[in-house]
């Protein structure tokens, strides 16, 4: 078959989940423009449909060496774009060397990343080998504040330990559990006002909390919604309640250790539903017991799925599974919002939510 009348593949890694619709009102998409066709339609539905436009493939490989050997065999060459999601960590690996080598010489050009944060793919190298990457920056944001709502009043309230209690049938435990503290008239520091802390902030704001928020700069007026800006140390130093909410880079590893545990209020509380080696976990751990954090409610953790066992075994600290977006609403709204920027790579050869560093790439 001749070049000119060939279809590019999209090549599949990971898997496109089967959810109910839910109602057209709960799909919003913005940014992406033109997607009402969307709305009526599961993701496999929404999937499926791009066979029109190109051939549709999967990997048979399940590891990552392997998946190079896969590569290299010419399984995924014609390959136009690819559909990321976050568990196809376990058939690649990291989104990175050798792997964007061989995608890139099989002729990938676009990786749609179905997720807000995309640690897992080193930009750069994916830049190197000429593939553009986009990221889904706005369809989690509900779903991830009201995590780290979640989170933070079980942590406020210490009600992590009755649960605990209860479920082994004494009720409130053997003996009461310490008191926790109301959310009302607490600061609350959100590090990284983005969407999902501008989110969480309205929320917060529900339970009369005051808001200040951190990041690299000031945002507008409108943009912050009235939100205190402080610096880095000062958020620390004067907050009840820090809510992270930013990307893992090398700038943002580790961001909260010890020195900052050390300038924090005796009292306070850690939330977290960004990523977990955002915060030193062993730090954490060590702040905890030594009563220089009050409590915290983490979501993602640093060696995830692993979770330090000071954390398992502490009961005052709430935990969940990197829970942050399962739902059937945002599950469904970042996979067809997925789709549509392979789409829009098809169509129209280029992304439309690619990642902050790729903005100016070249061809």
């Amino acid at each position: 078959m001749s070049s000119a009348t060939s279809k590019p593949k999209v090549l599949l890694l990971g898997s496109i989940d089967q959810y109910p619709s839910p109602p057209p009102s709960r799909i919003s998409y913005h940014p992406l423009p033109s997607t009402d066709h969307l709305t009526s339609q599961t993701a496999r539905d929404s999937y499926d449909s791009l066979s029109s436009l190109a051939d549709l493939i999967t990997p048979r490989s399940t590891n990552r060496d392997d998946f190079i050997k896969e590569a290299k065999s010419g399984a995924f060459d014609g390959v136009r774009a690819a559909y990321r999601t976050f568990q196809s960590v376990s058939i690649t690996g990291r989104i990175e060397g050798e792997v964007c080598e061989v995608l890139g010489k099989a002729g990938l050009r676009f990786l749609a990343h179905n997720g807000a944060g995309y640690d897992q793919c080193n930009i750069p190298d994916c830049t190197t080998a000429g593939i553009r990457v986009s990221n889904v920056p706005t369809a989690v944001d509900a779903a991830t504040a009201d995590t780290a709502i979640f989170l933070m009043l079980g942590a406020l309230r210490n009600f992590n330990q009755p649960i605990i209690a209860l479920r082994k049938g004494v009720f409130r435990g053997e003996k009461p559990p310490p008191l926790g503290h109301d959310p009302e008239g607490k600061v609350l520091g959100i590090l990284g006002m983005g969407g999902i802390g501008r989110d969480l902030k309205r929320k917060a704001e529900a339970f009369k909390m005051t808001v200040q928020y951190h990041n690299r700069n000031p945002l507008s007026e409108e943009m912050s919604g009235g939100a205190k800006y402080v610096g880095f140390e000062e958020l620390l130093r004067t907050s009840d309640v820090i809510s992270l909410n930013l990307p893992l880079n090398k700038s943002t590893h580790h961001m909260i250790s010890t020195p900052q545990f050390a300038i924090m209020k005796p009292s306070v509380v850690i939330v977290n539903t960004a990523r977990g080696a955002v915060i030193d976990e062993a730090a954490l751990v060590k702040a905890l017991d030594e009563g220089k954090v009050f409590s915290c409610g983490l979501d993602v953790y640093e060696e995830e799925p692993k979770i330090h066992p000071g954390l398992m075994d502490n009961p005052s600290v709430t935990l969940l599974p990197h829970m942050g977006t399962w739902t059937v609403e945002t599950q469904t709204e970042m996979e067809l919002f997925n789709i549509d920027n392979i789409r829009s790579a098809l169509e129209t050869g280029s992304l439309k939510t690619p990642v902050q560093e790729q903005k100016d790439m070249k061809d």
